[in-house]
């Protein structure tokens, strides 16, 4: 599919009745306007002509995007913005001086100066307007047409003028706080690199990082941005990766350490290996989201978007009632009624209503992604708002996830180290190289052998058979052998000590024991009270690791509840159990706990740009620890409470508006502040959003 940039794009509701036009065309089905990003995606063969001539029906055009290697925006948002400024200008001049010359004079001038004013702030809405009449479509600037030509038809010129004016002053508001909106996401956009310093055996030369491929060597020099992910090869330097997470603190990088593209070299010279093309990139990928993010529509959004296909026919049934039902019944005024029919048709106008949502989710989105929080869309941001309770891995997660041998118990001096070092030299798992990083330390020449079977048994550990023998590795569920009452005193002994337990053992005795425990982060007693305090009411811990690891790491960090002793699939059961009695998020590395981050309301990775966290979960923590996760979530009840009073606010001036029908008091111009109103204080409300106290940062 293509994608379009597009301009002039500045009503919601406009874009979503293009969009199903579009959809009508030959080979146009599925094409999307996305207007909080303002483009427009459109399958290869769907006539351009048609498109074009339906967009500028409503006063947008596209211009095909040519990439980011060209490094300029193609968008000319500003100059519609201005061009409108300068017309209502003129047309506030026009009408304030023909109210001057309709105090002088009794004659066509001013009619004819009432008439300009208008013309010159609303010719677009009644171009559109008088082709939708042809059409028999009915939108608001049909229905501000009609509202308009009758006010004129009865010499209403003064306000229909002001109506005209104030309604071109709404759609440029209106207009401008999308595009504040859409520039904040814009300025994520710019930290994307542009080209790069590739070395050629003793040659440099600056290419466009989309022409780079894994394994190419690129120089990185102070001050640049480093163009892909890749591994520092030579050269030693501070590099700053608050585009990838959000920390302004430099971070240290040496020979061997991996570095992120768009992450800045802050001094020295530093060259790297690249390990991934660009658009594979972690920053690539999470500008990628963070983009499509915007589009996602959460069921407020959808609900608002139904609401409103049926409230303009609504208000034009109700507006035929006010004109009819009084002169007929009640012998009221045809004149005054048509006049109040009228005020309630500009009341149809449900740009607010529309505007509620939107650039609070965009303003919310973005606000996150600067934190190094991607929210991958704003349905997750609005689950984020309603979460109530959050479960917490261990290991990694509410711990540094460096496990270390604390204490040994040796009953086999023999083979101890030999069998526990045979069977998890191979392993990666963090526990597997605290045992191995032990056995080195005390037992440098130690000899392994080499398995001739080897068996992962979940929730137990590791079986295998070393010449011709069954051995085991792991927690005490894995023990099948009998075990003596000196044995089983030191076993407890070491639990009561809160370590995760490694037993080494055979078919008939237990060979040893190791004692590991793992570092508790500083930060997380404080980040679990934060928590609390940001509305959360259960913080809980699920773990495989034995009760009472899990009971000390629950005490110290101060969590409501934790379980412990659980399997993969038993993990699963218990987010399903909580999830039965509110909105729960699952907060893991991305994964080991795939399975019950998919199963929670909301699956929440730690992940620093890893793939399988950004792929994993609903919201990533670029970050490796829990700093940003209190803020994300009152960002996200920020914005649901700003999108209830916004809802509130845009139906509650209108119902105002149409209850002063009653008494006869509804006038345009009060009908169309009622909407500019609703529209002002939606727009300022939602781009507060991006306005606060910045995230707490745990280093």
């Amino acid at each position: 599919m293509d994608e379009y940039k597009l301009q002039g794009l500045s009503c919601s509701n406009c874009a979503r009745e293009m969009e199903e036009e579009i959809n009508k065309l030959e080979n146009g089905e599925g094409s999307r306007i996305l207007y909080n990003s303002s483009k427009l995606v459109l399958n290869k063969g769907v006539d351009m002509q048609k498109v074009e001539k339906i967009l500028s029906a409503d006063g947008a055009a596209l211009v095909k995007e040519h990439g980011d290697e060209h490094g300029h925006d193609h968008s000319h948002e500003h100059t519609n913005s201005s061009t409108m400024k300068i017309l209502l200008g003129m047309s506030a001049i026009i009408f304030f001086s023909a109210i001057y010359v309709d105090s002088q004079l009794d004659n066509l001038v001013p009619i004819i100066m009432y008439l300009t004013a208008a013309a010159t702030s609303g010719y677009p809405t009644f171009i559109k307007g008088a082709k939708n009449l042809l059409k028999f479509k009915f939108n608001i600037d049909t229905l501000m047409t009609i509202a308009l030509i009758g006010a004129f038809s009865i010499g209403e010129w003064k306000e229909g003028t002001l109506v005209a004016i104030l309604f071109g002053v709404n759609e440029l508001l209106e207009g401008m706080g999308m595009e504040k909106a859409r520039k904040s996401m814009e300025e994520l956009m710019k930290v994307a690199p542009k080209e790069a310093i590739l070395i050629e055996g003793d040659k440099e030369r600056v290419v466009p990082i989309s022409s780079l491929s894994a394994g190419d060597l690129v120089l990185v020099k102070s001050g640049q941005k480093i163009p892909s992910d890749g591994i520092v090869e030579s050269g030693k330097s501070s590099v700053n990766e608050a585009a990838i997470t959000g920390e302004a603190m430099p971070v240290e990088k040496e020979k061997g350490e991996k570095v992120f593209g768009g992450s800045i070299n802050n001094e020295g010279v530093l060259k790297v290996r690249i390990s991934k093309e660009y658009k594979d990139s972690s920053l690539a990928k999470i500008l990628h989201l963070v983009e499509e993010a915007q589009e996602t529509k959460t069921p407020t959004e959808q609900f608002i978007n139904r609401f409103a296909r049926y409230y303009t026919p609504i208000i034009m049934i109700v507006s035929a009632l006010v004109i009819l039902v009084p002169p007929l019944l009640f012998n009221g005024d045809w004149g005054e009624w048509f006049y109040q029919g009228l005020a309630v048709l500009i009341v149809g106008c449900p740009c607010a209503l529309i505007l509620s949502s939107p650039i609070a989710i965009v303003s919310g989105i973005a606000r996150n992604a600067k934190n190094g929080i991607l929210v991958k869309g704003g349905v997750f941001l609005e689950q984020l708002g309603k979460i109530d309770t959050v479960a917490f891995d261990k290991t990694g997660t509410l711990t540094k996830g460096h496990p270390y041998v604390e204490e040994m118990a040796v009953y086999d001096q023999e083979n101890f180290f030999r069998i526990a070092g045979s069977i998890e030299k191979s392993s990666s798992h963090p526990i597997a190289k605290a045992v191995m990083k032990k056995i080195s330390e005390d037992s440098e020449n130690q000899a392994f052998s080499e398995p001739e079977e080897i068996n992962t048994i979940s929730g137990q550990g590791v079986a295998a058979m070393i010449e011709g023998k069954s051995y085991r590795v792991g927690n005490e569920k894995s023990l099948e052998c009998s075990v003596p009452s000196e044995v089983e005193q030191k076993i407890q002994t070491m639990k009561a000590n809160g370590y995760t337990l490694v037993i080494v053992s055979s078919d008939t005795d237990v060979l040893g024991l190791f004692g590991i425990t793992d570092e508790i982060r500083e930060e997380s007693k404080e980040i679990i009270q934060d928590l609390y305090s940001s509305g959360i009411k259960q913080a809980v811990m699920l773990t495989g690791d034995h009760d009472k690891t899990a009971e000390k790491v629950a005490q110290q960090v101060g969590l409501t509840d934790y379980y412990a002793g659980l399997l993969p699939d038993e993990k699963v059961s218990k987010v399903k159990e909580l999830t039965s009695k509110g909105k729960v998020a699952m907060v893991g590395d991305g994964i080991n706990d795939a399975p019950a981050l998919a199963t929670a309301d909301l699956g929440i990775a730690m992940g620093k740009g890893t793939d399988s966290a950004i792929e994993t979960a609903d919201i990533v923590l670029m970050q490796d620890h829990l700093g940003k996760l209190p803020s994300a979530i009152k960002i996200a009840k920020r914005v649901n409470n700003i999108i209830k009073i916004n809802i509130s606010l845009a139906l509650g001036l209108k119902l105002i508006a149409l209850l002063l029908t009653i008494p006869g008091l509804l006038t345009l111009w009060i009908a169309i502040l009622s909407d500019m109103g609703a529209t002002i204080l939606v727009t300022l409300i939602s781009l507060t959003v991006m306005i606060g106290e910045k995230s707490k940062v745990s280093n």
